[in-house]
């Protein structure tokens, strides 16, 4: 047994833009910052290290973050890595992993977003634009 399953949340770095395959099937690419904030032990001083993350959406989900989603906004993503090999300009071999995402939902205010909280799950097959349900925890952060 194996498991290949990865959790983003980030931002937004560029507005999203839809694409077409041959097949008509939508494709859509984005860039996904995610931050941590460290001790540098030399200094002293906290640091953050911000990580970007290659994300591919297809079919319905890419046609709905592209009318949607924003720069900057926040984005909560589920997925697989996927790792794929491509030759460059010059024959160079080349190695790239992207985050092939199955999930995901939109995150902050309705003046963070274009719309308000939403969700889209491959096991939902629809685009639900009611809040999700809140959830009273006693975890710190």
């Amino acid at each position: 047994m194996s498991v290949n399953k990865v959790i983003l949340l980030g931002r937004v770095g560029a507005d999203p833009e839809v694409k077409y395959m041959p097949s008509g099937n939508a494709v859509l690419n984005l860039s996904l910052a995610t931050n941590r904030k460290f001790k540098n032990q030399e200094s002293g001083n906290y640091e953050d290290k911000t990580e970007w993350h290659r994300v591919v959406f297809f079919n319905k989900p890419a046609e709905t973050i592209g009318q949607y989603v924003k720069k900057g906004q926040q984005l909560y993503v589920e997925g697989r890595l996927q790792t794929r090999k491509w030759q460059d300009k010059d024959g160079v071999e080349k190695y790239s992993t992207d985050i092939i995402s199955d999930n995901f939902t939109f995150i902050g205010s309705k003046s963070d977003s274009a719309g308000t909280d939403n969700q889209y799950s491959k096991n939902n097959d629809n685009f639900d634009q009611s809040s999700p349900a809140q959830q009273d925890d006693d975890i710190p952060f």
